[in-house]
């Protein structure tokens, strides 16, 4: 499966094909807990994650939310 994240595209062949995004999160050792996801423009809820597919040619961006300051 071809998919692109944060703009780079990226062969998930080890990604079963009824995978959700929970599992992507998963494969790419991402921890859930900082992180916003948006697929295809839409940003999906942490809620959602379990039930939301990953499909061939699906685009994400993955932020990580960092802490800290002055």
């Amino acid at each position: 499966m071809q998919i692109w994240i944060n703009g780079h595209a990226r062969s998930c062949v080890e990604l079963p094909s009824d995978a959700g995004l929970d599992q992507l999160l998963a494969l790419l050792a991402i921890k859930p807990d900082r992180v916003a996801v948006e697929q295809n423009g839409e940003i999906v809820p942490r809620s959602g994650w379990s039930t939301t597919p990953v499909r061939e040619g699906d685009r994400f961006e993955i932020v990580h939310f960092v802490g800290g300051g002055v």
